[in-house]
């Protein structure tokens, strides 16, 4: 982790751990960098930067720093107003800019706010780059520069309102649409953020029937008790409506979890068994590999075994599912919490574009979404976080690791247990997956147990 960014951006309250300050430094070194790049390689046009925000309060603050940074340096800032984060990952690639930024907090509520940044290739940028930001934002010199020098006369930056960007991000998912939606009644969870001026247009083109929800944004109501985080009320709504399906994002709309026809929720592991198998049956599941990440559920492993597709596990974050599919030519991958990666069509987990995809295996198979769903039998599981001291030295414990080691043993082939650290917390995850909630518990326990035994567990 950096000191700033972490695995999805520069994330934190606005104003408290996430500043304006902070923005503008964002901005006035991206701009200055980026200049230096295009001298470099012989390009005398200034840099090219695209923004987009989600819905909160702060985002409109956000934007205006980070512009005034960028402008401050040289570099040119082009405006897609309230978007979607998998739409600047889009068109920061398709249209030659040399980064991206989305400000958002994703799923966070309203009063949390974060950077994202994009490479010209539409991917999260580089830790490299990363670290000579955070060295700027404390004071320190970069790539031998004291101090950065402000644009000035006729080398200032500008703003350019670039909704036609949005506009051909829109047009892009229509194109992917294979089947007429014609017939088809869809919900859609729009959680008060991104999606909400985005999704309907897409699916209406399509001519499906659509019902909407929690598309009324006002700044403060974005995930709140909505969107792929608060999915009850879309559940409630497909029953209640009669609708074939129902579809919800989260505030910036690279998620989305599904609803079938009887009002049950369909995961991201499920998500990724439907399109893996649907893929692999057209002969179209590229290495016959799926990449998931350490929190997918065993009983996905144990359906996809059954149909001969292999997986892989990576670190919890859909950048680093989309490290191991670059490097590994995967066409598909993902999060059990809905970030899902079509790598022919998107660098990002792109919400609309998984909705595209489910109703496109629905109508080629003719099936309902609880059917193609039904092959993934989830295995019961239990969490546990313990407040600890020092989370690397409770996991390298001998008795600790000897508590793992016998709860390996006695699950064998018929469960796991993951120990991890939190990204973000003082906290140890203990999480079990067994045939049973009791033995879930029964072992996730024995293993907390010890923890605490050992004097790692913090009582504040």
């Amino acid at each position: 982790m950096g000191r700033y960014f972490g695995t999805d951006g520069f994330r934190g309250e606005a104003n408290v751990t996430l500043t304006a300050e902070h923005a503008y430094k964002v901005g006035r070194f991206l701009g200055w960098y980026f200049n230096l790049k295009r001298r470099e390689a012989g390009v005398d046009t200034p840099a090219k930067v695209v923004i987009g925000k989600d819905t909160r309060r702060s985002s409109y603050m956000f934007e205006y720093s980070l512009i005034s940074g960028l402008t401050a340096s040289g570099a040119d800032a082009y405006m897609l107003h309230v978007t979607t984060t998998p739409s600047v990952a889009y068109i920061t690639r398709t249209e030659g800019f040399d980064c991206g930024i989305m400000i958002s907090a994703s799923h966070n509520p309203y009063y949390d706010n974060g950077i994202k940044l994009f490479s010209r290739e539409g991917e999260k940028i580089d830790e490299a780059t990363i670290a000579l930001i955070e060295d700027y934002i404390d004071g320190k010199p970069v790539l031998g520069a004291d101090k950065l020098e402000y644009a000035t006369g006729k080398e200032l930056g500008c703003t350019v309102d670039y909704t036609e960007g949005r506009n051909r991000y829109i047009a892009y998912l229509i194109s992917l649409g294979v089947y007429s939606f014609r017939g088809m009644k869809v919900g859609l969870d729009c959680a008060n953020g991104s999606s909400w001026n985005i999704a309907k247009s897409v699916f209406d083109a399509l001519g499906a029937t659509t019902v909407i929800i929690n598309a009324q944004p006002n700044g403060f109501n974005i995930n709140e008790n909505a969107g792929s985080t608060h999915i009850e009320g879309l559940c409630r709504l497909v029953k209640e409506k009669g609708l074939d399906v129902g579809f919800a994002y989260d505030g910036d709309a690279d998620r989305c979890l599904c609803v079938d026809e009887n009002g049950e929720v369909v995961n991201g592991d499920k998500i990724l068994y439907i399109y893996g198998r649907y893929m692999k049956e057209r002969g179209k599941l590229v290495t016959n590999t799926v990449v998931t990440t350490v929190m997918s559920n065993f009983g996905l492993y144990k359906a996809f075994d059954q149909i001969g597709i292999d997986y892989v596990k990576t670190a919890v974050g859909d950048k680093y599912v989309h490290e191991y599919m670059n490097a590994h030519g995967n066409r598909l991958g993902g999060e059990q919490s809905g970030h899902i990666i079509f790598s022919k069509y998107a660098t990002t987990g792109d919400g609309i574009l998984t909705s595209l995809k489910i109703l496109e295996v629905m109508l080629a198979k003719k099936a309902k979404l609880s059917a193609l769903a039904e092959p993934v039998k989830e295995y019961p599981q239990v969490l546990i976080n313990v407040k600890v001291y020092d989370k690397v030295k409770a996991q390298a414990d001998e008795e600790v690791r000897a508590a793992v080691k016998r709860v390996e043993q006695k699950l064998g082939n018929s469960g796991r247990i993951l120990v991890r650290e939190s990204g973000t917390e003082p906290l140890v995850r203990v999480m079990v997956e067994a045939e049973t909630q009791a033995e879930c518990k029964e072992l996730a326990e024995s293993v907390v147990a010890v923890i605490r035994a050992r004097g790692y567990e913090r009582k504040d």
